[in-house]
Parts: C-alpha cells; sequence; structure tokens
C-alpha cells in the first residue's frame, strides 16, 4: 500500500498534534495503519517487550486516514511516534525535512547490512537519495500488487471448451496482459451458478492514489518510463511514450470490457468485497490480501489461485507496495527505538514475523528451503517481488500524485479525450512540479 498524500499544516495538523497522547521517555510508541498484520506486530512485540523492559504502546490509524493523520504529526513536530512504519513514498520528504533518523552508523555498529534484505524493497522502503547506500528505515513488510483468480471456475470443462473455442488458447493463468483482457472479457456478464459475474476487479480510485496503483501495472509493461534514465527530471518521451499511451490505452480497454458495473472509483476494500462475494473471476489487489483470501469460506482454499502480474510487449513489471520501519527523529526514547530495529532485523524474528502474518523482506526467509511451497500464495509472492517498480518517491511526490490520479481517472473512467492528451497533460503537471521544486530549470 502507498500513502495517500501530503497535507500542508493548517490548524487542523495543530489540534492532531495537541490531541495525540505524547510517548513518554519511559515507553516506546509504534505507529502504522490499521489492518491485520499490525494485530500480529503486537503480538510479536511481546518478545521485545519481555526482552528489553520496554513497555510497548501503538497507535494504529486506518488506512484512508493514515498517511493524513501521520504526515501531519510528522511535520508538526509531534511526539506520539517513537518508531514508524511509514509508505515507500515519504522516505525522500522524511529524510529532506529531517523527520527520519539516518541509520546507516547504526546498522554499522550493530552488524546490520541491507544484503540481508530483498535489493528492491531496499530501495523502495529504505533508501534515499534511491540507489544511493543511505538508509532511512529497515524493510519491514513487503507488498506488491498481484492477482487472484477464481481456479474453481477456470477448471470448468465447459467454460474450458468455450474459451478454446473463442480465443485458440487454453483457460488459464494468462501468460500476457493480452491475455488477461481476454479472460476478463470472457467473464463479463457470464452466468455462473445462477449469479451474473464480471470480469476483473481493478483499482479505479480516484481521491487518493487507487488509480494510479492500478495503472501503472499496464504503463510500466508498455513502455511507460518515470524519467530519462541519462538525465533526471527528462520526462518528454518517457511518461508520454508511445508505449506508455498504449498501456494507458490498455487499461481504459481492460475497464471497458471486463470491470463490474459500478467499479468507477474502487481500491483495494472494494475489490476485496468483489472477490470474496462471488462478483469477479479476477481480481487486481496488493499481496497483502491473500492469506486472508485463501482463509474465505466463500472463495479460499482450492478455490482461488495466485498469480504475478503478467508482462506486456515491453517488460514485466508490478507496482510495488509495502512499508519500512524507521525512527523518528522527534523521540525522546532514541535508545529504545533503536534497540526494536536491532530486535526486529534479527533472521528468527523475521522469520516468525511472516508466520505470524507479517511479511518479512528478509532473504533468509523467503529464500529458505521449501518457502514457496509453504501457502498457496508463496510463488505468487516471490515471483511478483522480482519484477517490482516504484512511483516517485521524491519529497514533493504528492504533487506529482493528485494530477496522475486526475488525468488517469478522467480518461480510463470518465472517457474524457485520449490517452496521448492525458499523458501530454501528465508532462506538463510534472514539469511545472520540478520547476518548482528547483530540480529543472
Amino acid at each position: 500500500m502507498k500513502a495517500s498524500k501530503f497535507l500542508k499544516l493548517t490548524a487542523l495538523t495543530a489540534i492532531l498534534a495537541a490531541g495525540a497522547p505524547a510517548a513518554s521517555a519511559a515507553s516506546l510508541t509504534l505507529c502504522w495503519a490499521a489492518w491485520d498484520p499490525a494485530n500480529a506486530l503486537v503480538e510479536l512485540s511481546k518478545d521485545f517487550e519481555q526482552q528489553s523492559g520496554e513497555d510497548m504502546a501503538f497507535e494504529f490509524v486506518p488506512w484512508p486516514n493514515f498517511a493524513d493523520r501521520m504526515l501531519n504529526e510528522l511535520n508538526s513536530g509531534g511526539k506520539l511516534c517513537d518508531l514508524l512504519i511509514g509508505d515507500s513514498q515519504w522516505i525522500g520528504g522524511a529524510a529532506e525535512n529531517g523527520n527520519y533518523v539516518k541509520l546507516n552508523d547504526f546498522f554499522e555498529a550493530e552488524g546490520i547490512t541491507m544484503d540481508d534484505f530483498i535489493p528492491a524493497t531496499v530501495t523502495g522502503y529504505a533508501e534515499w537519495p534511491k540507489n544511493t547506500p543511505n538508509y532511512w528505515a529497515l524493510p519491514a513488510y513487503a507488498d506488491v500488487v498481484g492477482w487472484t483468480y477464481r481456479k474453481d471456475w477456470f477448471s470448468r470443462p465447459e467454460l474450458q471448451a468455450e474459451f478454446k473455442k473463442t480465443y485458440g488458447y487454453d483457460l488459464g493463468v494468462p501468460e500476457s496482459l493480452a491475455q488477461l483482457k481476454d479472460i476478463a472479457t470472457f467473464f463479463q456478464g457470464r452466468d455462473i451458478d445462477g449469479t451474473t459475474v464480471y470480469g476483473a476487479a481493478i483499482y479505479t480510485e480516484r481521491g487518493s492514489e487507487g488509480i494510479t496503483m492500478g495503472v501503472t501495472n499496464a504503463l510500466y509493461n508498455y513502455g511507460f518510463e518515470y524519467q530519462n534514465p541519462d538525465k533526471p527530471y527528462d520526462i518528454e518521451g518517457f511518461v508520454n511514450s508511445s508505449g506508455a499511451i498504449e498501456g494507458l490505452e490498455y487499461y481504459k480497454a481492460l475497464y471497458d470490457a471486463g470491470a463490474p458495473p459500478g467499479s468507477s472509483n474502487w481500491y483495494m476494500s472494494e475489490d476485496i468485497d468483489a472477490y470474496k462475494s462471488g462478483q469477479v473471476a479476477l481480481q487486481m489487489n496488493f499481496a497483502f490480501i491473500w492469506p486472508g483470501v485463501n482463509a474465505d469460506e466463500n472463495v479460499g482454499g482450492d478455490r482461488t489461485g495466485y498469480f504475478a502480474n503478467p508482462p506486456g510487449p515491453a517488460g514485466h513489471f508490478a507496482q510495488l507496495g509495502g512499508q519500512g520501519i524507521s525512527v523518528v527523529a522527534n523521540t525522546d526514547n532514541m535508545d529504545g527505538a533503536l534497540a526494536y530495529i536491532k530486535w526486529f532485523a534479527q533472521p528468527e524474528v523475521q522469520a516468525r514475523w511472516t508466520e505470524m502474518g507479517g511479511a518479512s523482506a528478509m532473504r533468509s526467509v523467503v529464500e529458505a528451503p521449501g518457502f514457496a511451497d509453504i501457502q498457496p500464495y508463496n510463488q505468487a509472492f516471490l515471483d511478483s517481488m522480482a519484477i517490482v517498480k516504484d512511483f516517485w518517491a521524491e519529497p514533493a511526490y504528492a504533487s506529482l500524485l493528485l494530477p496522475m490520479q486526475d488525468r488517469v481517472h478522467k480518461y480510463v473512467i470518465a472517457g474524457q479525450g485520449t490517452a496521448k492528451e492525458a499523458l501530454d497533460g501528465l508532462v506538463k503537471d510534472w514539469t511545472e512540479v520540478f520547476e518548482d521544486e528547483g530540480l529543472i530549470k
């Protein structure tokens, strides 16, 4: 998951900061989003409390409010959080603004090496500037956009025969984005056991980050690049390349051909609900939902399969999710916060973290013999984490996110203009942001 947006400091910021309970030096408060993995972390952290004598407290905020609340807390200099599991997009701003403690010296002193973690998660969750050995977090929760599908529906002989006759290949896990669209189209409006079902629940939400986290899974694989690899912030011809335009057209075609009626503003929870209630054959979502899907009484077990985002004509990528854990620079309990990072970085703790419902990014955990077979979704997770790519992590990332949300939604969902016009407009928007930041002249 990603964060929604930065908020400028307002009177609301002051109210939130004043109303939040301050963490005392005798306790250690960890802040994160309110979801099942956070509950697992509470249980895991009981071992740290016993070993360290620290009194742990937790502040968990529902995802729709998480970014606003936590970024307000950081920007206002509040004392609520000693440790923060924050979104990967926050790294740039938090580092530049002095909100997070740089951890390089601590890692070196304690023998903690980033070589022990999946490289993409180090880049995504810990580094600023990107691709430099400057670390502001420890990878905490590995996540990525992937797919679930109704394996039980796909295995029906009559549907297999009809699909093969229509498309000329076997109905199964799609080998390309083009095949994924064929499958979504095939199931759209189909009768399954007396119920009308639809093709694919995809990300379309406009207000925060949803449609961006969805459309990038197509854009990347059709040739979209954030910038010229040889010239930072040079985006003309990369953001709006011919391949990027084709990728945006693909996402609109997927929505038009296979999305359920009324799904014009859907994100994680709506996609989960549609899939678990038997409305769709395919679901786009972050991998954090897979354990819950596997355990669901309606669609779990052998009824569901999992796969990585399929390749497109120009590449094979998936949108990175997940977070790193950082020490808040304003903490009154620096020793306790660093002790927690040291404890959490232990391989045996990381192994228990995954067993209890977390998602470790430590290589000794995910590369352990047999890991891929422990759960039916583990192989898809490994395949997905091997192809991740992330959105901007610039300090001004919110100013980059909002116009993308607006322009992509207007084209894909509202049908306004062309894909080229949408991406040309995005180049204009982003260029203005970089000019305002003094990054280009």
